[in-house]
């Protein structure tokens, strides 16, 4: 892509925006980097900028780019990951304040990662149609807003309709990061670690939510109680609204195209979602959910047909059938929900256990949960020296210890002893940080530039929905198993046998881990390991 001569004069080192030029290699305008001449292909749909490597200039950073952006992008990606699992310690507390039912509080927590799902892919969309950094300062000012309105809620009705309205701006701005972090880091190592840096704040929030949450219900700032839970948001999303115009550079205008958005293929996703998960939370028997099932498995064959359908008129799908393609991204997707369900529905079961069960108050189960925190961010700092050792087996090895951290954890209401549960919580830790920083830059950076938005709209709903199922099978176990006397004796049985559905999650999570290395592209796998990336992945056109 170098070659002046094959492209019409473009020279090595000029950021692409447009797509491939040899589509159209008669139209020049500036290079917003290097000042030379560039092709300008405005018939080709962008997704976004990158880069052609050429001499002495093999990855020039994006233009305009701040070293506080990447800072100020995974802030977002920390709260509103974070908000997910926080709300978990506080259940107790909502409990007592607002008089909630059960069906109230599931939906506290499953309503935000609802909401939050049925609108990542959406919102991709919508970020290549009017700009990311755009559809993010939209969705960081609704997210404060409704934090604001969760924090203020006088009933359960109001708390749950403002956690599904925060869960719909937390959608708003996750692609978007992705996206974004795409254009900042067009290739290279740098590239790869800066969405390893994205998968550890992801982890880390996933696994902090306890800890935060009970420090600010034990804190009790000017009396808010479980109220500061949300109300903390709203200096951290004043701070974003400010800082990220100065910070985050905006990517080249997208080409708006009739039909972009499909607003059908949306509904059908949130309905399909919406079905699979109620299933999971009303409970019961089989022949009360039958009618949950079979309307998530319509919504999903109406979905396909539909897509396909706009494939044949000519009109973008809203889900882009060409990420599956790329080999290993489904095994990987996968494995990110299934570890992001473990995750979620551990930090469900264990303040229920621990605080319904056991007596404990927020802060100490918060810190009990701590080690959860040690264990993950202990092993996320080794990752690197581990991939020395491990190579590309290193998501398979921490899933395994994911598993035999969790067993071990089951495993300490036999003794009694808050320390062995604390030691199985702290592998239980070091497992996940050792599963999901590579596997999620392995995911990400074996997809082609130009497929970006469109996986990590992919990679995100998975997540979200993972973590929406993974809490709702646990819970639906746990209550099942506990029974409606709940003795004493029984809190340890429901804890036992969640703790068991948890362990086979860990291990599904080393087996899709596994299939992803055998199926996936060598470039994911060699970028994810040495930080190297093949030819083939940096000279990617961004078109499609």
């Amino acid at each position: 892509m170098a070659d002046m001569r094959r492209h019409g004069g473009v020279p090595s080192g000029c950021i692409e925006v447009r797509g491939c030029v040899t589509r159209s290699p008669s139209s020049y305008r500036p290079c917003s980097r290097c000042r030379s001449c560039r092709a300008c292909t405005s018939k080709v749909e962008p997704l976004v900028s990158t880069v052609v490597p050429g001499p002495g200039n093999p990855h020039p950073p994006a233009p305009g780019r701040s070293r506080w952006a990447l800072p100020v992008l995974l802030s977002a990606v920390l709260v509103t990951t974070l908000d997910f699992f926080v709300v978990n310690a506080a259940l107790p507390a909502i409990e007592r304040d607002l008089d909630a039912g059960a069906g109230a509080l599931r939906m506290v927590v499953a309503g935000y990662g609802l909401a939050y799902a049925a609108g990542l892919i959406t919102a991709a969309r919508l970020g290549e149609l009017y700009g990311q950094r755009r559809v993010f300062l939209v969705g960081v000012a609704l997210f404060t807003a409704a934090s604001a309105g969760c924090g203020l809620a006088a009933d359960a009705a109001w708390l749950v309709g403002f956690r599904v309205a925060q869960g719909g701006a937390a959608a708003l701005m996750a692609p978007q990061v992705l996206v974004l972090i795409g254009v900042l880091y067009p290739a290279g190592a740098e590239r790869a670690r800066a969405f390893g840096r994205y998968g550890a704040t992801v982890g880390l929030a996933g696994v902090s939510g306890q800890v935060v949450g009970g420090l600010l219900i034990a804190a009790d700032p000017v009396g808010l109680g479980w109220r500061a839970c949300f109300l903390v948001n709203l200096p951290l999303g004043v701070a974003a609204l400010v800082s990220t115009p100065r910070s985050v550079p905006a990517p080249g205008p997208a080409v708006r195209s009739r039909g972009a958005l499909d607003p059908v293929g949306a509904l059908l996703i949130a309905v399909g979602l919406g079905c699979a998960a109620w299933a999971l939370l009303r409970g019961g028997a089989v022949s009360g959910q039958l009618p949950c099932i079979l309307g998530a498995i319509g919504a999903a064959v109406v979905l396909a047909r539909q897509q396909r359908g706009r494939v044949r008129a000519g009109r973008r799908p809203l889900v882009d059938p060409t990420v599956f393609r790329q080999r290993g991204f489904p095994a990987g997707v996968a494995a990110l929900g299934l570890l992001f369900g473990t995750s979620a529905a551990l930090s469900t079961i264990l303040p229920l256990y621990l605080q319904l069960g056991c007596g404990y108050g927020p802060l100490a189960s918060g810190a009990v949960a701590a080690s959860i925190n040690v264990g993950f961010l202990g092993a996320a700092a080794g990752t690197g020296r581990c991939c020395g050792r491990f190579g590309d087996r290193l998501p398979t090895a921490g899933a395994l210890l994911l598993a035999a951290g969790i067993g071990a954890a089951g495993c300490a209401t036999a003794t009694g002893t808050v320390a062995v549960l604390s030691m199985g919580l702290l592998v239980a830790g070091a497992g996940m940080g050792l599963v999901l920083a590579p596997l999620t830059s392995a995911v990400l950076v074996g997809v082609g530039p130009g497929r970006v938005a469109a996986a990590s709209g992919v990679i995100g709903t998975a997540q979200e929905m993972g973590g929406v199922l993974g809490g709702a099978s646990a819970t639906s176990v746990f209550f099942a198993l506990l029974g409606d006397e709940r003795a004493d004796a029984r809190w340890e049985i429901a804890f036992r046998g969640s703790v068991g559905v948890l362990v086979l999650f860990g291990l599904g999570v080393a087996v899709l881990a596994a299939l992803h290395r055998r199926r996936g592209a060598a470039g994911s796998r060699t970028v994810a390991v040495t930080g190297r990336v093949p030819t083939a992945t940096r000279t990617e056109s961004s078109g499609p």
